[in-house]
Formats: C-alpha cells, sequence, structure tokens
C-alpha cells in the first residue's frame, strides 16, 4: 500500500549528503575508520548545543544507557524504571547487573512523575532512570532530582528521543548524573547508528571514553581496567551525525510548527486529544502522542487512516508496558494502571523535520473524518 504520508521521513539535503560523502571519503582516503576526527567534532558540538563540557560518541542510545549505569555502579542493585518506555532501558540496567523496579507513569507526560516515582522507591532503590517521552522533558524534572538527592540516589536521564529539548531553558540531559541519546535513524537527528552520553563531570566522561573501548586505558593500547566492550562509533556514523546535528534547530523548528498545528485542530475536539507541554517545556517532538476517547479501536483508527486516506501513523510510544513484555515476566509488580491506560490508547501523529502545513493538514482532515464516521 502506498501512503501518501508516510509515519516517518529522514531528511537529508543534496547539500548535506554531499558533505558527508566528502568526510567519508576523507576517513576512507586517510584510514581513520574510528574515534577519529569527526568523532570528535560530534561531540564538540553537540555538547555545546546541550549546554555540558563533555559529549562521548557511542554505538547506540542503549550503549550510551548501560555504560551510564556500569560507571554509577548498579550491579546488584534495584533501579527505578517507568513502566511506558523502550525494553533498552530496562535490559541496559539488567545488562549492568542491576535489577529493573517499573514504576507507573503521569498520563500528562507518558513518564514518571514526582508521586509516582515517591511510591515506587524502597529503601533498596539506588537510583531512577527518568526517560523524556516523545522529547518532552517532563515539567517535575526538578522536583524528581530533588527527590532523589534527598534521597542519596543517583537520577540518570534517558534522553533518547530529546535532541534539543529543555525544561525552563535546561536542556535534556542535564538535570541528571548523566543524560544519555540515540542516534537511530528515525530520531530527530540520526548519525544512521549511534549514541550520545553527555556530563559536566571530567572523570565521568574519562570513564566512559574507557567503557566504549573494551573498557581500556587508553585508545592506542593500554592495560583493559574496565569490564568495556566494542561500543564506540565509526568516522563513518560521525560523519552523517555531525551533518545532522547542525539541522537541529532547524528540524526542531519545523516540527514545532506541526505540532502546533495539531494542537490547534485537535485540542478539545473529544476523539484525538493531545498531551500538550506544561509552560517551560521546549518540545522536541521526536513523537506526537494524543489520546483516543476510550469507544475507538485503535487497531481499526490506524488501518482507517492508511486504507481510506494513504496517512501511515508512528509508532506508538509505546505500546506495551513494560511489565507485560514477556522477557520481564519473573520481575514482580503492582498494578500500574495509568501505563497500562496510556499503552493501550494513544496514538503518534505522522511528523516529520520537512512537513508541510499541506501535509499537517491533511492528517488533521483524515482524523476528523474517520473520527465522525
Amino acid at each position: 500500500m502506498s501512503l501518501r504520508i508516510p509515519p516517518a521521513r529522514v531528511v537529508f539535503s543534496d547539500a548535506d549528503r554531499s558533505e558527508i560523502a566528502g568526510y567519508v571519503d576523507e576517513a576512507l582516503r586517510t584510514g581513520s575508520l574510528t574515534l577519529g576526527p569527526r568523532t570528535i567534532e560530534l561531540e564538540r558540538e553537540f555538547a555545546e548545543r546541550h549546554g555540558v563540557a563533555h559529549a562521548i560518541a557511542v554505538s547506540s542510545g542503549t550503549s550510551a544507557i548501560e555504560i551510564a549505569l556500569r560507571i554509577l555502579g548498579v550491579a546488584g542493585r534495584e533501579i527505578l524504571v517507568p513502566a511506558n518506555t523502550f525494553f533498552a532501558t530496562a535490559a541496559a540496567v539488567m545488562h549492568a547487573g542491576g535489577q529493573p523496579r517499573f514504576a507507573d507513569v503521569s498520563a500528562d507526560t507518558l513518564s514518571l512523575s514526582a508521586e509516582t516515582t515517591r511510591a515506587a522507591l524502597t529503601d533498596d532503590t539506588a537510583g531512577v532512570v527518568l526517560v523524556h517521552i516523545g522529547g518532552l522533558v517532563s515539567p517535575e524534572v526538578e522536583e524528581i532530582r530533588a527527590l532523589c538527592d534527598e534521597r542519596g540516589i543517583f537520577l540518570l536521564e534517558d534522553a533518547a528521543h530529546a535532541h534539543g529539548a529543555a525544561y525552563r531553558n535546561r536542556s535534556a540531559g542535564t538535570f541528571g548524573a548523566m543524560g544519555c541519546f540515540s542516534f537511530y535513524p528515525t530520531k530527530v537527528i540520526t548519525s544512521g547508528e549511534g549514541g550520545m552520553i553527555v556530563t559536566d563531570d571530567e572523570s565521568v566522561a574519562d570513564e566512559a571514553r574507557i567503557y566504549r573501548d573494551q573498557g581500556k586505558a587508553g585508545f592506542f593500547g593500554g592495560a583493559h581496567v574496565r569490564l568495556g566492550a566494542a561500543w564506540r562509533m565509526s568516522e563513518l556514523h560521525a560523519a552523517v551525525g555531525l551533518v545532522h546535528t547542525r539541522r537541529l534547530d532547524q528540524f526542531l523548528a519545523v516540527r514545532r510548527r506541526v505540532a502546533a498545528r495539531y494542537d490547534a485542530a485537535l485540542h478539545g475536539s473529544g476523539t484525538v486529544e493531545p498531551l500538550l507541554p506544561a509552560e517551560g517545556c521546549e518540545h522536541a517532538y521526536y513523537k506526537y502522542p494524543a489520546m483516543l476517547a476510550p469507544v475507538i479501536d485503535r487497531d481499526s483508527f490506524k488501518k482507517r487512516l492508511a486504507e481510506e486516506h494513504g496517512i501511515g501513523m508512528s509508532g506508538e510510544v509505546y505500546a506495551r508496558p513494560l511489565h507485560h513484555e514477556p522477557v520481564f515476566a519473573n520481575i514482580a509488580q503492582v498494578l500500574l494502571p495509568v501505563a497500562e491506560d496510556v499503552c493501550a490508547r494513544h496514538v503518534c501523529l505522522p511528523l516529520h523535520s520537512d512537513m508541510t502545513d499541506d501535509e499537517a493538514d491533511a492528517v488533521i482532515d483524515a482524523i476528523n473524518a474517520v473520527a465522525r464516521s
């Protein structure tokens, strides 16, 4: 089936592709294929854009989280994770030797709130992973950080969705001990595959560089001092990420314009209700989640949009809570009703970094037509 408006679109201009090709040719000519000058340049520009002292490029958003957790020393310890997040958030805890404990989320942000965090904490909790779902930094992030500080436990930010997002002019990834970003192809900016750890702590940055390169004390050799892995970013991926990072503000402007159009058209419709960001939140809009009225069947709704109107809805964030995933079935849980409800009822509207007003209006018209019939 040919879709008039696809669920996602990866955007590289002719000029961007040409610049990337030049960087790739340089890497091939010089033989500098990993942890070379383009990686260093990407790290510097990403750090500057997000207002941090250090950025460490790695092979994926998942490896970014695992490295951060290993630095924080989670082995044998309980780590609080929202029930509504991607598999990798909790899996990274387990790969780092920790034990996830799932917490419920807020219906306003699809992420942890101070209340749900407080309710899930135990005497054994060593840290909290806050996930900025869809690119929205929770307006309760400072309260959650204060709660962690009171308990003497860490706050780690899974900012995989949140490139360029902020709360009260403070960038995502800078509220906790570290922030972890993903450069997967569908993200606001991409390196093809890759991730980034950000921090203001020089010793933490040094540890992250050791972990990403097989735990070696130095790139050009030396003893293996940590249980690291092949978590490096190649120069080819860094070239892609560097060019895309320079487009971040341009992409955010487009996404925010389209989101404002969706907000104005759908808020109060009674059928598809947007999750409006609170004051002070600068949303990255990796995703545009909206809640369906309880009477609307999500599968049927999405099928009709695709078949009757050529509109491809983006994947949910997420379609099921983690405590319903078979791989985590052995982790004892209490009821997590909000996560179960929002996972079952929300959809994500198409949102691209080059989306036009006409395309956004076509999505709105199609949603209204399906909702009315």
